[in-house]
């Protein structure tokens, strides 16, 4: 992709190869050459502080080293219109105005993939998202933590990568134990019997759901019967049926998972001994007081973890470990964890454990994803967990819909508190985020009926309208031909920094832009020839829309 900014970048790097005393050096040096878009216009349309950046390698005044940048530029493209050195060597950059135009032609040159790079170039990656307990149905939290690894997963699709989405199935352990009682004791309600529901257990109405749908299927065939003969019985059905459940949430939210894990598993295989094994005999594993403890100080935690109880029971920790030396067994050479904001504690003694495994941190990237405060008209919804009632993902998707829920759960950093409100997201107004974006594609769509109506295009398809881009000189048309050259930057932006956030940003500021511009100019005019050149820039915008709400996983409708 050759457009402005990425031709200014290899203009950049070409001139900064003498001062290196080799071209092949520059990508050794592990100079990164940086486009800051200044917030004032006066300062140019780009600005970069790389003569700062090699100020200490050059051991030179980074102004010098700004001129020198600046002489050895080679605009063949001709696409620079002045460049002036600011403050201390900062290189500001005046772009060509007709240089814009080739952002449109890059556009239309092929629509679907346009933003898509290579970066990645086919490294495999994991993105593990959502993996909640089967015990409950998902909530709205697990919902911002599927939108966040299901865009991700996409993005980075389009830079190149290689791309697996897992769910991690926490089917073992006390909490699926816990889970059969607490199936046991309200069919027993069923059946009639008083039950003084123990303390801990799962009580929030779905297990009386779940009780009833039991006991349509087995009738009185485990009334009275002992509890430790049935629980298992009771532990699957409620099981399978709480992650069937999650299944077609997921599914109804447009999240597709290529392989669901089973914790279980991990124990069937003995993966969780082996793993321990192959630790203890790296020397990072020991014994004290009868337990195994993990030497996770040794890579920079806090302290040591146990991963053997006393008892003789690995601790989940341990199955986690064993969990991401299967992930890496299976080939990927990055593994993406995105995990509640709760979970921030195990950060360190997960790193410590894959380089444990001889991995570099770097191959683990946890993401953790914050609380989600629930609000209707701005006044908070009651929330609460285990023993009380909750806010499920399926009641807000039935309220406010699929598109609303994916879009607003991204318009913050992950790890960021999001508040989300119910009323605002219906709404059909410039307040709810995701309709400004979708009537902005909606006007669009309109425009081009309108202008097929009227006779000046014979179909939608802006490729092939012939134009004269230079009747688009217009200050709005620049900054909207600039904003659209910057797409692919903030699709690498968001796959480098694993932050899905930066597309609806993008798309608000697009919106703003685009709309701002239509109030204040006429598309479909008298002057023919500038209307078919504006045509062709509101059909570039509009491919930039519906593909960025395409990646988001939210519709981009034609008419509103």
């Amino acid at each position: 992709m050759t457009i402005v900014r990425n031709r200014i970048i290899e203009m950049l790097a070409e001139a900064i190869s003498p001062l290196l005393g080799a071209a092949e050096e520059t990508a050794s040096t592990g100079i990164s050459i940086e486009l800051d878009i200044p917030k004032a216009s006066q300062h140019g349309d780009y600005a970069t502080n790389v003569a700062l950046s090699l100020t200490r390698q050059l051991k030179r005044n980074p102004r010098e080293i700004a001129n020198q940048i600046v002489n050895n530029l080679k605009d063949t493209d001709q696409i620079i219109q002045k460049i002036d050195i600011a403050g201390p060597g900062f290189i500001n950059i005046f772009v060509q105005p007709r240089a814009w135009h080739a952002v449109l032609r890059e556009i239309f040159r092929d629509p679907q993939t346009y933003g898509h790079q290579d970066f990645g170039r086919g490294k495999k990656v994991q993105v593990e998202f959502v993996s909640a307990n089967p015990t409950g149905p998902l909530h709205i939290g697990h919902g911002r933590g599927a939108a966040t690894g299901d865009v991700l997963a996409r993005i980075l699709k389009t830079c190149g990568f290689e791309v697996e989405r897992e769910y991690y199935i926490n089917d073992a352990g006390n909490q699926m134990n816990t889970l059969g009682r607490s199936l046991y004791y309200r069919y027993q309600e069923v059946m009639g019997e008083t039950i003084e529901f123990p303390e801990g257990h799962y009580q929030g109405d779905y297990m009386r759901d779940l009780a009833r749908e039991f006991a349509e299927e087995v009738g009185r065939k485990y009334h009275l019967a002992p509890l430790d003969e049935v629980l298992p019985v009771f532990t699957r059905y409620a099981g399978d049926r709480i992650l069937s459940g999650i299944k077609e949430d997921l599914e109804i939210f447009g999240v597709t998972i290529d392989k669901w894990f089973s914790e279980q598993s991990l124990h069937d295989e003995d993966a969780i001994r082996t793993t321990i094994e192959e630790l203890e005999a790296r020397g990072y594993i020991y014994e004290e007081e009868g337990a195994k403890w993990f030497r996770s100080t040794a890579f920079g935690d806090e302290k040591d973890r146990v991963v053997i109880r006393a008892n003789g029971i690995s601790t989940y920790f341990a199955a986690d470990l064993a969990y991401h030396k299967n992930k890496f067994n299976r080939g990927f050479d990055i593994v993406v964890d995105i995990w509640g904001a709760d979970h921030h504690g195990y950060v360190e003694r997960m790193l410590a454990g894959i380089e444990a495994m001889g991995r570099q941190r770097s191959d683990l990237k946890i993401i953790l994803v914050q609380l989600v405060n629930l609000l209707r008209g701005g006044v908070p919804v009651a929330m609460s967990t285990r023993s009380g009632e909750f806010v499920t993902l399926r009641e807000v998707l039935d309220e406010v819909g699929k598109d609303a829920s994916r879009f607003i759960f991204l318009t913050r950093r992950s790890d960021s508190q999001l508040d989300f409100d119910l009323d605002v997201a219906k709404m059909q107004s410039n307040d709810n985020p995701v309709y400004y974006v979708q009537y902005a594609h909606a006007r669009l769509c309109s425009i081009f009926e309108v202008a097929r109506e009227r006779g000046i295009i014979e179909k939608d398809s802006p490729q092939d309208i012939f134009c004269n881009l230079d009747r688009l000189m217009e200050p709005q048309e620049l900054e909207l031909m600039k904003l659209l050259g910057e797409y692919p930057a903030v699709l690498a932006n968001c796959a480098n920094a694993l932050q899905p956030h930066f597309i609806p940003y993008y798309l608000h500021e697009l919106v703003s832009l685009f709309h701002s511009y239509y109030n204040r100019n006429r598309i479909l005019g008298e002057d023919m020839e500038l209307t078919k050149a504006r045509l062709y820039l509101a059909g570039a915008v509009r491919e930039v829309i519906r593909n960025a709400l395409e990646l988001l996983g939210v519709a981009a409708p034609q008419k509103m």
